[in-house]
């Protein structure tokens, strides 16, 4: 089976951009380049220069989110910054931008311009120039018959107007567009004027209203604040409430830890004489006179007196002892001695017993005491647990008593500030430069559209360009050759330079011109043929294309002559046996031919012609018959070009493209090698495709394809351009050659 050869692979390196490629689409499409891109300059251009100008004039305004307040000594305090959220002041400049464009401002400027005084609308007060004043009079008549020609006048000032913030800022940029000048600095100064007066008058509505709600609620919170006052002095006097429920309540608490106070000592006291008053109680029922047992009881605070009468009872009873031990008991010292100490122990032991009276009476008062702290505080106790169960009642009354009095003070604070803001007329926005007229047009921006129009122009003539060659769907390079068919890439076939064509015969301009470069290009070819098959020499080659007029005849008769030109017999068949051309290319006959000798009638010697160009003969197609792929099909067109190959070195086949019929489908699979002709930038990449696979279904070997029709004149042209350089150096050489001294 044979083996279509592979085309060369391309390495990964020229797989990548190949900027020479795009340099050649350019340079191959320049014209259209270069055309479209003068029309649409001079398009743009032209459109530039015949657009209106249009002059723009701008007044800045300071819009604060709300207006300057007034102190209460008087002065104004601006407001420098707004310490509300970043989203809520930027709906609320969102909502001034929109004021500013709205329909409402829009009729003030109208009726402003309509009623209001020239010299002063139009700012031409402080206008020195006549002329000047004088053309913004007329531009403001202008303006006002446009008024009053148009249903909607608003709408033709809204149309004008720009509104553009600053950003990082609380300016705002207010803009009109005009063919005059003075008059869009005027209707930017009056659109200012009237977004201000819309502002108050919006502020004037809102308070207005807000002062005749506030009038009207004054009365019934009064009310209220009186009624919840009465509730809580009802309250009060029910529950005998001192003026202030909080202080009854701290009173209470203060004497409730008073009288806590006093009972713990109080008992720590009683704790302290109980002892002493039972030991007294005791020693009283049981009578007993023991002077120990009683002195013992007596409090530390009388102990000095106690121990002062004991001591001057023991002075006297030794006193009386040693009288006894000297004296006789009748002895008047000894009996006054002992009448003394008598005298002394009665008031020792009276001393005694009123001491210890008077603890058991200090005992009972601390006792007595306790009982009344403890029932004080049991009262006290009690006004607190009272105080704790009316509390809830009473703070509810108190809560809704000061809830009344804040909204009456809040409700009267309220109404005199809105009575202020409503007499000083404190606007939030503020004019910061107003509109002066601009001479200079800002529309249109000559400049800026001129670049756009270069840069659309380049733009659209590249895009077209590379449009068009992405568009392009047929074969130029050996590049989509090799890439696109998978085969190899055998060579060129120049197209003839125009000087040439009507003195050469484009078929025979090998023969007649073999130092030219379609000469040297063919010779090229068939080298790369030759080396296809070194080890066997290849006999019968069939030249096809994809589609008619491609020009295989002429590539056929050209491979030919140069093939006889190397000493090769050579035989050229015409096997296109529906529209056969090689006779008329050799200006010959055809009434016998290749389908004379399928059919039998003559001999291969005899019906091959002599073409005029040494070893190379001619077998042109005879009579066409009306079935020609039957005919090639046969097993006599088998036998007759064995026939041709034994008798002659090399037989070139032309057959019918491959596109149109089956003819050279069925030849290619009994020659040793098919090539396809392939015209430059008219053979489509799919009918080349198409063609190729018919070729590879029949297992037919292909050896490659030419390029045909190849401009060498063009610079561009896919690379070929030293062809031509070649061949005409060849050609100039061999004229000198011959050109005598």
């Amino acid at each position: 089976m044979n083996v279509a050869p592979t085309a060369p692979q391309t390495p990964a390196a020229e797989q990548s951009i190949d900027l020479r490629a795009y340099w050649r689409i350019v340079s191959k499409r320049r014209w259209l380049i270069l055309i479209t891109f003068s029309l649409v300059t001079a398009i743009s251009v032209f459109y530039t220069l015949r657009l209106p100008k249009v002059y723009s004039a701008s007044t800045t305004l300071i819009i604060e989110t709300s207006a300057p307040k007034i102190l209460g000594n008087g002065q104004v305090q601006d407001v420098a910054e707004s310490n509300a959220p970043f989203w809520v002041s930027k709906e609320y400049y969102e909502t001034q931008y929109n004021v500013l464009r709205s329909r409402a401002v829009a009729d003030r400027v109208v009726q402003k311009i309509r009623v209001g005084r020239d010299d002063r609308l139009l700012s031409l007060d402080n206008v020195e120039s006549k002329e000047a004043r004088e053309k913004g009079l007329k531009a403001l008549q202008t303006l006002r018959q446009a008024f009053g020609d148009r249903s909607d006048p608003a709408g033709l000032v809204l149309g004008r107007v720009q509104v553009e913030p600053v950003k990082d800022s609380r300016i705002t940029r207010l803009t009109i567009e005009d063919a005059d000048p003075v008059l869009a600095a005027a209707l930017a100064n009056t659109f200012a004027v009237a977004y201000m007066e819309q502002n108050l008058a919006s502020k004037s509505v809102t308070t207005t209203e807000a002062t005749e709600s506030l009038e009207l609620r004054l009365p019934e919170l009064d009310e209220k604040v009186q009624q919840s006052s009465q509730l809580v002095a009802d309250f009060k006097k029910k529950y005998d409430v001192g003026a202030s429920f909080e202080d009854s309540q701290r009173l209470s608490g203060a004497r409730m830890t008073r009288l806590s106070e006093e009972l713990i000592n109080i008992r720590v006291k009683k704790a302290n004489l109980k002892g002493r008053s039972d030991a007294i109680t005791a020693l009283s029922k049981a009578g007993s006179r023991d002077e120990v047992a009683r002195a013992a009881l007596i409090p530390d605070s009388l102990a000095i007196t106690e121990q002062t009468l004991k001591t001057r009872v023991l002075d006297a009873r030794n006193d009386c002892d040693q009288l006894e031990e000297r004296l006789l008991a009748q002895h008047p010292k000894l009996m006054e001695c002992k009448v003394k100490l008598a005298n002394l122990e009665r008031a020792y032991n009276a001393e005694i017993e009123t001491v210890l009276s008077r603890a058991q009476s200090e005992y009972s008062n601390v006792a007595q005491t306790e009982k009344n702290l403890l029932a004080e505080l049991n009262e006290a106790k009690g006004e607190a647990e009272q105080m704790s169960t009316i509390e809830p009642a009473y703070m509810k009354l108190k809560r809704a008593h000061d809830t009344n009095l804040r909204l009456y003070d809040l409700a009267l604070k309220s109404l005199k500030e809105t009575d202020l803001s409503g007499t000083t007329r404190l606007n939030n926005v503020n004019v910061l430069d107003t509109a002066r007229p601009v001479l200079s047009p800002s529309k249109p921006n000559v400049r800026s559209n001129l670049m756009m129009g270069l840069l659309l122009a380049l733009a659209l003539s590249f895009g077209l360009a590379f449009g068009l060659e992405f568009l392009d769907n047929t074969i130029s390079t050996q590049e989509q050759i090799e890439e696109k068919l998978g085969l190899a890439f055998l060579g060129i076939v120049p197209s003839l330079a125009n000087k040439d064509r009507g003195a050469i015969h484009s078929d025979l301009v090998v023969f007649e011109q073999p130092k030219s470069a379609v000469a040297e290009c063919c010779r090229a070819i068939r080298t790369n043929l030759l080396f296809m098959s070194p080890e066997r020499p290849l006999k019968s080659i069939l030249v096809t294309s994809a589609g008619p007029r491609d020009g295989k005849t002429t590539t056929a008769a050209s491979l030919a002559i140069t093939m006889a030109e190397s000493g090769h017999r050579v035989l050229l068949v015409d096997a296109d046996l529906r529209r056969p051309r090689v006779h008329s290319a050799f200006k010959t006959s055809n009434t016998s031919g290749l389908s004379s000798l399928i059919l039998g009638e003559g001999l291969l010697k005899d019906t091959a012609k002599s073409s005029g160009v040494p070893n190379l003969s001619l077998l042109t197609c005879g009579p066409i018959p009306p079935n020609p792929a039957e005919l090639l099909h046969t097993e006599a067109f088998r036998k007759l070009l064995e026939q041709m190959t034994e008798q002659f070195d090399r037989v070139i086949i032309d057959s019918p493209p491959v596109g149109a019929v089956a003819d050279a489908v069925v030849v290619s699979t009994q020659v040793d090698g098919t090539v396809l002709v392939i015209k430059n930038q008219v053979t489509s990449r799919e009918m080349a495709r198409r063609s190729v696979r018919a070729l590879r279904d029949v297992n037919a070997r292909i050896f490659g394809a030419i390029l045909n029709d190849i401009n060498l004149d063009d610079r561009q042209a896919g690379g070929y351009y030293y062809y031509s350089k070649y061949g005409y150096y060849y050609g100039e050489s061999e004229a000198k050659k011959t050109t005598p001294a």
